[in-house]
Formats: structure tokens, sequence, C-alpha cells
């Protein structure tokens, strides 16, 4: 009962009811991603959407979906796409908000200092 309250009212833990719906209608699903994301395109018109898998976070899109989702290309390469760095590291979720937030004075350590003072 509560998942499906959440589904119809909740739009940030994942897709709700009438998303769901459009989507069966409407959408054409175009592929998935590394993170688990379907990416779906309107039979008719030009929308263009995404299924988050988990909780919804835009950063969660890689740079090759995003330049499709915001229509710079129309087709998805996928040997670019699968194509990694070394330097390159993995992605990290937006943590702002969460208790893995960075901030300087987090611990209220004060920070030793590199040099002394003239006055003590």
């Amino acid at each position: 009962m509560l998942t499906l309250f959440k589904q119809i009212f909740v739009w940030w833990n994942q897709q709700t009811l009438g998303t769901k719906i459009y989507t069966i209608f409407y959408g054409k699903l175009v592929g998935k991603d590394d993170f688990g994301n379907k990416y779906y395109e309107n039979r008719k018109s030009k929308k263009r959407w995404v299924i988050y898998s988990g909780e919804i976070d835009a950063s969660k899109i890689s740079n090759e979906w995003y330049s499709w989702i915001h229509f710079m290309q129309n087709k998805i390469d996928i040997s670019i796409s699968s194509k990694k760095y070394e330097w390159q590291k993995p992605h990290m979720p937006n943590l702002t908000g969460t208790e893995n937030a960075y901030h300087p004075n987090k611990k209220n350590v004060e920070i030793e200092k590199k040099y002394k003072t003239w006055k003590n």
C-alpha cells in the first residue's frame, strides 16, 4: 500500500504512476547506461526522458546520454561510451545535504598551524 502511495504522489522516489503509464503507452526504450538508468523517447513527438534506477539524481546521467537527452546528438555511439581512461574516476552521487557532504569544519578539529605566531 505504501509503495503504491509513493508511486502516485512522490516524484523523487523513482517514477510516479503517471510517468509509468505514459512510458507504457508512448515510450520507446532507446537504451540503458552503466548505472541502470533507462532512456525513452516518444514515438510521435520529440520528447525524451530518463527513468532512474534507485534514487533520482540528475548527476547519474553519463556524458553520452546527457548530450542525447539534451538533443545535442540523436544516436549513442556505444564504442565511445564504453571507452574509459585510467584517470577517470567512477561516478559519485551528489552528497550535498547528507552526512557525507564536504564541510571544512565538519569534525570541529582545529587545523594545526604550519607557523608559529610571534605573540605568545
